[in-house]
């Protein structure tokens, strides 16, 4: 399933237009992602919790030329799922 599927699975349960599903989805994956770049966690009951993970700088090995690489600190995004999402894939 891809962004498309998911808006027109929006679009069937609200009976809306294909647009405003697209906007709707929109508008939650941006605000996920503000939140995020403001350090900020986003926690959905039932679902689960995205977060930032801050990975420390670091040296890194080449496989190529085994030449030793400094790897930068950053921050990667982070999602736990919640207990309710485990359970129903199982």
């Amino acid at each position: 399933m891809n962004k498309a599927d998911l808006a027109d699975k929006i679009q069937e349960i609200m009976g809306d237009t294909k647009a405003a599903a697209e906007r709707i989805l929109d508008a939650v994956f941006e605000t996920i992602i503000t939140e995020l770049k403001g350090g900020r966690e986003v926690s959905i009951a039932g679902f689960g919790i995205f977060s930032i993970k801050k990975r420390a700088a670091r040296q890194a090995r080449n496989p190529k030329t085994g030449a030793t690489v400094q790897v930068p600190a950053t921050q990667v995004p982070k999602f736990r799922p919640a207990k309710a999402l485990k359970e129903a894939v199982k």
